[in-house]
């Protein structure tokens, strides 16, 4: 593992004011992303049935955050607080192998993104054959490419080591100094991992802006059916750059300091740097869910809903009575019970009137909840009369046609 087993590397090299700020980062880092990630998994698995191809990229992408926000921060966090790494050698070899596995993942999870998008906006012939299948492949894809090198170190094509600020662990990128085939694998890495897909990330949206400006202006000219698809479009590319700008943005400074260690002056570049660098890279797994959850209307809506469900459950629970010992159910699920007319609501149940008296603040609490959720009603026309009834008593059907 290559320098690994000198304990002296993993004694701090920065200043505890240093240590003791990326122990407060990291612990931010880790709240949001654990809290973004996990709810855009959440409205991922509950809106399963309606992904798009292009979103299997995005729970994709999420995945991949959470496992490096799983897998390095638990350990990162305590090691900056006590100013050195805590876990031993073969604890650093697994964070470092996880840190180059799920990073590289979600880079390369980015290229294949900014394909697709490239590929339904600027060729619809082909974009529209692209289906579920096709990014399931993509995505396992993306996980064996990633995986060659997290585990090229392993097989001695590279080496991992303790990075320079000394309370973590990566690619050890001083090697190259004194091992041909370090100096290949990094040169690799930046190419294939870095230079390549930033440069078709690039390729690719600038085909997609000049795409859809062409599809704008044709819009604008003549009235089409198509204004609907470009603005789909345009919503697809401003988020995916939205995305990369910010995976971008966190993985390149750390990428620029790392290829000063690998080529330039070792000795003359400050551990600040690194730790500064790691600090943005760590940041990457905030963004994802921020930009989806915020910005894209299904997800949004989808996690409007479930919150809203979730409200209207907290607030009806206070309004459901214990039911009286011999009465049997006598308080249906809510379900059955808005699905019944005004009329039957004070049926007889097993040969008894019902009775509010086991919850006596139901009554209070019930105005309350109606008060905080408005009704909707509609007018429903029988013969030549009418009558006002709340949208939520209609059928499933009469509801779908009248909203």
């Amino acid at each position: 593992m290559g320098n690994v087993s000198e304990t002296a590397l993993f004694v701090s090299t920065i200043s505890k004011e240093y240590d003791f700020f990326m122990g407060i980062m990291y612990t931010i880092f880790c709240v949001l992303s654990l809290m973004g990630n996990g709810i855009l998994l959440l409205v991922a698995y509950r809106k399963r049935s309606s992904l798009k191809p292009a979103e299997f990229f995005v729970i994709n992408l999420s995945i991949s955050d959470l496992g490096m926000t799983v897998s390095l921060f638990p350990l990162a966090i305590p090691s900056a607080f006590s100013h050195k790494w805590l876990f031993g050698e073969l604890v650093c070899l697994g964070y470092a192998v996880c840190g180059v596995l799920f990073g590289l993942c979600s880079l390369t999870n980015l290229t294949a993104l900014s394909s697709v998008c490239c590929l339904k906006v600027c060729f619809p012939n082909y974009g529209n054959k692209f289906s579920s299948f096709h990014a399931c492949i993509m995505v396992a894809a993306v996980w064996c490419y990633a995986l060659v090198f997290a585990i090229g170190p392993l097989a001695n094509w590279g080496q991992y080591g303790p990075e320079p600020y000394g309370t973590a662990c990566c690619i050890d990128w001083y090697a190259p100094a004194q091992d041909i085939f370090a100096m290949s694998y990094i040169v690799c890495l930046f190419l294939f991992c870095y230079v390549v897909p930033c440069t078709i990330i690039f390729i690719s949206y600038a085909f997609i802006l000049f795409t859809v400006r062409g599809s704008r202006q044709a819009v604008q000219q003549h009235v089409s059916p198509q204004t609907k698809t470009t603005n789909a479009h345009t919503l697809i590319v401003k988020l995916s750059v939205a995305v990369c700008i910010g995976f971008l943005g966190a993985w390149s400074p750390y990428a620029i300091v790392a290829m000063w260690a690998a080529f330039g002056t070792g000795n003359q570049l400050p551990p600040v740097a690194f730790a500064l660098a790691a600090i943005f890279a760590k940041s990457s797994t905030i963004y994802n869910p921020v930009v989806y959850l915020v910005f894209k209307p299904n997800f949004r809506k989808s996690l409007c809903r479930d919150t809203a469900q979730l409200r209207r459950r907290i607030c009806s629970s206070p309004c459901k009575g214990s039911p009286v010992p011999g009465q049997g159910d006598l308080y249906p699920p809510t379900s059955q019970r808005t699905n019944k007319d005004v009329s039957n609501s004070t049926r007889l149940s097993n040969g008894m009137p019902e009775t509010h008296g086991a919850c006596l603040h139901c009554a209070v609490t019930e105005a309350r909840c109606q008060e905080a959720v408005p009704q909707r009603t509609a007018c429903v026309l029988t013969g030549s009369a009418h009558s006002e009834v709340t949208v939520s008593q209609l059928s499933e059907n009469m509801r779908a046609n009248f909203l």
